[in-house]
């Protein structure tokens, strides 16, 4: 029925392991991740641009050394000597740290982790000469950790992306309407995400499947804003 009500239900990413397509695009930052024991100074930062993946590499990287998570927004409130205790720690998004006070909550945890020989990664947009740190102790040991790059995506990758995605929201496609989007969208990780965002809402809005010509019609008005 068309103009149905489309009601927002949760979507629940899955980020284990086996969920991460391998490709040419970040093979090279997931081997970094695996080699974690072998990090100069027992840290590593993961550069990507926004949706490319680094959350799930996180995920994947505290499976395996039952690290701690914690967004850089958090650091300030957070408890850094407990934090510390984990032995291995994520800060996701090291690039935004807020204030003064995040800063040193990183730096902080930056010295517990180095001075009980644990390990820390901290994901960016962009390389830590670039993240403007007002406190400088903080901006030399960062730009001392080792770097690794999740690279733009090529077309298998990008696939699979789409799948994750649609999978993520449990959204049944034909497998040919797959490369018919890698083929007419923006070639991004963002942009990926906003088209299936929008074509669950188009499916739901208008009680129709995502099929190619539904697609074409979402395609169309994302072109033309």
């Amino acid at each position: 029925m068309k103009g149905q009500l489309a009601f927002d239900l949760p979507v629940r990413p899955a980020l284990r392991r086996e969920d991460f397509f391998v490709s040419p695009a970040n093979a090279l930052a997931l081997a970094a991740l695996d080699g974690w024991r072998d990090w100069p100074r027992g840290k590593m930062v993961l550069v990507g641009p926004t949706g490319a993946g680094k959350t799930h590499l996180v995920h994947v990287w505290a499976a395996m050394t039952t690290a701690e998570i914690i967004p850089a927004a958090e650091l300030a409130a957070a408890a850094i000597p407990a934090l510390a205790a984990a032995g291995a720690v994520a800060v996701e998004d090291a690039d935004a740290l807020p204030d003064r006070a995040a800063e040193e909550a990183l730096f902080h945890l930056h010295n517990l982790l180095a001075a009980q020989g644990g390990v820390l990664l901290m994901t960016a947009d962009s390389p830590p000469r670039d993240w403007r740190l007002g406190l400088p102790d903080l901006a030399s040991r960062v730009q001392a950790a080792a770097v690794t790059r999740l690279e733009p995506p090529d077309d298998a990758l990008l696939s699979a992306v789409l799948i994750k995605l649609f999978a993520d929201r449990q959204i049944a496609v034909q497998p040919a309407l797959i490369p018919y989007l890698v083929q007419r969208m923006d070639r991004s990780f963002e942009a990926a995400r906003g088209l299936v965002t929008a074509l669950d809402a188009r499916s739901l809005a208008e009680g129709r499947p995502v099929t190619r010509a539904l697609a074409a019609a979402v395609l169309d008005r994302l072109e033309t804003g």
